[in-house]
């Protein structure tokens, strides 16, 4: 393949404005689950979470697979599947490393679930596809309706938990010791994430969920460590991604979720070297400090 056939399948904007015309659905998913899904970014990644975020999208995966294959609804098998392993991990997984014992288990076992229900799936390959990398078209008005209701629903969560949750997060030892339901609070925060989890799988697949759910955060904390600030920007960079994912997709030949990916690890490494050039000022304006001896 020549590098103009190659471009040409990557980005061809013949009769934009058309195929624009026919995803205003997708656009307008992908900016309110950018905006929600930047935003729960923060705490993935204040509480480490990047790991299970992965095994509940395999759940979540294995769930809609198994709705295809049935032929009920997509959507509420994925949620399905999301909310079980987010219940598993939030109730056994209290110490990190169990946490991340479980969902190595969860991980293949839901992946390996998934591909045996594909697998015996008898309708189009496509529509098994686009569980593991996502699709732009398949947003019709109900399937926008559900999601724009169960990111209204995470948002509203998140609102609610924000104090007990940053609180736990930060200093786990004070919050238990003033009372706070650090294993309630954990374990709400969890269903919460197996929510935006099984409707981020709908629009960029199950494999690349981790674009949306971490890396605004891992992004927005190289360039400062306020908790609002970071949450600000995290959700900045998460409709970033998303909608130009989709503005991307729309010109070419490919899934969304290479878009998305590749626009999501850009601009991390934007915020990496301002963070790098920014501690490096930081040290130079520091005076530097009398030798023993010759101060004064």
């Amino acid at each position: 393949m020549s590098w103009t056939e190659l471009w040409s399948s990557l980005f061809s904007f013949q009769d934009y404005g058309a195929l624009l015309a026919l995803v205003h659905n997708s656009l307008i998913a992908a900016a309110v689950l950018g905006l929600v899904g930047g935003f729960v970014s923060t705490f993935v990644m204040t509480r480490d979470l990047a790991f299970a975020v992965h095994g509940i999208s395999e759940l979540s995966f294995a769930g809609a697979a198994f709705a295809l294959l049935v032929g009920a609804n997509v959507v509420f098998g994925a949620i399905g599947g999301s909310l079980i392993a987010a219940l598993i991990i939030g109730l056994a997984g209290v110490r990190a490393r169990e946490r991340n014992s479980i969902t190595g288990v969860l991980m293949p076992f839901g992946l390996g679930l998934g591909i045996l229900f594909l697998a015996l799936y008898p309708g189009r390959s496509a529509n098994a596809f686009s569980l593991l990398t996502g699709q732009i078209v398949a947003v019709d008005d109900p399937h926008l309706l559900v999601l724009v209701v169960i990111c209204a629903i995470v948002a509203a969560g998140m609102l609610v938990l924000w104090r007990p949750l940053l609180f736990t997060s930060v200093d786990p030892v004070v919050a238990a010791a003033r009372g706070v339901p650090a294993r309630l609070v954990s374990v709400v925060f969890l269903l919460l994430l197996g929510l935006i989890v099984a409707v981020a799988v709908q629009i960029i697949g199950a494999l690349l969920v981790l674009a949306l759910l971490v890396i605004p955060a891992a992004a927005a904390m190289r360039v400062t460590a306020s908790p609002p600030l970071v949450a600000l920007l995290s959700t900045v960079f998460g409709v970033l991604a998303m909608v130009g994912g989709v503005l991307l997709a729309v010109g070419g030949s490919l899934p969304i979720s290479p878009y998305v990916t590749t626009i999501s690890f850009l601009v991390y490494l934007v915020c990496r070297v301002v963070g790098r050039l920014r501690r490096g000022a930081g040290r130079r304006d520091v005076p530097a400090l009398a030798p023993a001896g010759k101060a004064g």
